[in-house]
């Protein structure tokens, strides 16, 4: 088993732990159902939900790929930075990445809640490929050996299109604001360094 750093091992278990509750508990459910990001104009948002959606996911394939995502770039990641850092850069994506998903869904007129950590593991792809520019990958979709600033160019510009086609069910301006609180983020760090 390859190592997992800490924090990306309690994100994993806390991620995993939500989605298999109401499988073993029925009421649990309920739980998922306020931890959601609900939209400003639902009535159910709640003040915590823009942190505790990341931690929950709508299938299995959902909480897969998440996990693989986040095995694959954030460890890597976590043993660089330390827990503490890595862990502010997953806050920070998520939190952008919900407040992205808030205006989306004001300006739509939606009434339909998010879940999933796909906001903080674009932060973590962005992150990895500003890093290790010209590591080469081989990501699952397409499977096609490539240098990481290729494939987060590739990513951000695909969700960026299916964000304005739109009609797809998935949270495509979310993963941008992800990517975008890790792009503030990091660059904020580098300027509190040259301080």
């Amino acid at each position: 088993m390859p190592f997992i750093p800490p924090v990306t091992k309690a994100f994993m278990l806390i991620c995993v732990g939500l989605f298999c509750l109401p499988f073993i508990y029925a009421p649990f459910g309920q739980m998922n159902f306020m931890m959601a990001l609900w939209p400003l104009n639902s009535g159910r948002f709640e003040f915590w939900q823009p942190i505790s959606y990341a931690f929950l996911h709508g299938s299995f394939a959902h909480l897969f790929f998440n996990m693989f995502g986040l095995w694959m770039f954030g460890s890597e990641l976590e043993t660089i930075w330390g827990g503490k850092r890595y862990a502010q850069l997953l806050v920070a994506s998520a939190l952008t990445a919900a407040v992205a998903q808030l205006v989306f869904t004001l300006l739509m007129g939606s009434f339909a809640p998010t879940v999933g950590a796909s906001g903080a593991l674009f932060g973590l792809l962005l992150s990895y490929g500003l890093l290790f520019p010209d590591r080469v990958i081989m990501p699952l979709f397409p499977p096609i050996p490539m240098k990481a600033k290729y494939f987060v160019a590739i990513f951000g510009a695909l969700e960026l299109f299916l964000g304005i086609s739109g009609g797809s069910g998935i949270a495509h301006f979310a993963h941008l604001g992800g990517m975008l609180g890790a792009w503030l983020m990091i660059n904020y760090w580098r300027g509190s360094r040259r301080r």
